[in-house]
């Protein structure tokens, strides 16, 4: 039986693993799939030994008090392998607790692929070191990203990215669309985050914005679309703070529904840019750090956009806002930046028709697929097979 370990943080990254995983189990039916990761690589089939997407979180002071739980769980993968010994290890983004896990696959002869490989070329090129040393293979969803690490030597493959797959696969919720996409009315979709802290800095500097842009545009409504039932629970208590009605409705589970409805939208910077992509609705994308973690990342980052779709481009096409400290610039860009396109029909058709046009540049679907057979040929050591499988 052939053994697979996945180690996944991220909220987003769970979705990936989880179509990848059942993928792999239509195409062997001698697959063992066990891991670190989230409930939909568990319903996937994969026998989760903790729940990692718990645990997502950014910035280095967000991640001290947390030490002491990922060393357990360090640890705790080192024993799996030494009594499992897989035969492959699959990890997918969450590079700080991820470079552990190669690490000790590696010191036990087990090879490493990574799958959604951490943006080192926007924030951690110097990182490419531990790349070189522990991963054997790198599975790419972007072309740049790709020739970004088959310049520096790395073992690369593109296989597109899987947003495409699951935006494709994805069956939309026909009443919910119906219900809340009313076409007489402008909606504005607003995405908070699925960490915690994202959620604490930037749905505040949102709640904000709404109030402003209720008061120029009383007709338009806001579905805030939230990752977990906690989150929704949170967002709702800061809105009743204000003791204000506003046409503000909150929901778990509906994110695709919410984007594709949505006239435009406000969502914090993440891999959620991509479905924006997918589904062409033009967005702000914003982040909010602390000082302390903003003069560190100083140190390291060099990228010029954050938001993927404004890099995959190469230049600003969709607004994005970075701020530290004082929320009122960040508020004030907000309200600027969807105002103009609430007030401007031609100028939203333009911003959405240019989104479109990147989109049918680069998009493709199989990813999955691909990324599947990949592996499974990789495993099996038939080269051949292996660039079939990148052809198709």
């Amino acid at each position: 039986m052939m053994h697979i370990f996945f180690s996944v943080g991220e909220p987003s990254g769970d979705q990936h693993a989880a179509h990848l995983i059942r993928e792999l189990n239509r195409r062997r039916s001698d697959l063992r799939i066990s891991g670190f990761g989230g409930s939909s690589m568990e319903q996937a089939g994969c026998h989760l030994l903790f729940p990692l997407t718990t645990m997502a979180v950014m910035g280095v002071f967000a991640v001290l008090p947390l030490i002491w739980k990922f060393y357990k769980l360090v640890k705790r993968a080192e024993a799996y392998f030494d009594q499992h010994k897989p035969d492959l290890v699959v990890l997918v983004d969450f590079p700080g607790f991820n470079w552990w896990i190669a690490r000790k696959a590696k010191a036990r002869g087990i090879p490493v692929v990574y799958y959604m490989p951490p943006q080192l070329w926007a924030w951690g090129s110097w990182r490419i070191k531990r790349v070189r040393k522990y991963v054997d293979l790198v599975l790419s969803g972007l072309n740049f990203e790709t020739e970004w690490y088959a310049e520096r030597g790395i073992p690369v493959m593109y296989v597109g990215h899987p947003f495409f797959d699951e935006v494709a696969d994805h069956k939309l919720d026909d009443s919910f669309c119906r219900e809340w996409g009313n076409g007489d009315l402008k909606t504005v979709a607003i995405l908070p985050g699925s960490r915690k802290q994202e959620l604490n800095r930037c749905w505040p500097v949102m709640l904000s914005a709404i109030q402003r842009l209720h008061e120029r545009f009383p007709d338009v409504n806001f579905l805030v679309a939230n990752y977990k039932e906690t989150q929704r629970q949170f967002c709702i208590q800061e809105y009743e703070k204000l003791q204000q009605v506003l046409p503000v409705s909150f929901f778990v589970g509906k994110t695709p529904e919410i984007i594709q409805i949505a006239d435009c939208a406000v969502n914090v910077s993440g891999s959620v840019s991509l479905e924006m992509l997918a589904r062409g609705t033009p967005y702000v994308t914003i982040y909010r750090s602390s000082w302390a973690t903003y003069l560190i990342g100083q140190m390291v980052i060099v990228c010029k956009y954050f938001s993927l779709p404004n890099l995959i481009a190469g230049r600003m096409m969709m607004p994005e806002h970075f701020n530290v400290g004082n929320p009122q610039p960040m508020i004030n860009a907000i309200v600027s930046d969807i105002s103009k396109w609430l007030e401007n029909p031609a100028a939203l058709a333009k911003a959405t028709t240019e989104l479109k046009d990147l989109r049918n540049k680069i998009h493709s679907t199989g990813a999955t697929r691909r990324t599947a057979e990949l592996i499974l040929s990789w495993m099996d050591n038939k080269p051949e097979s292996v660039e079939r499988s990148i052809a198709a």
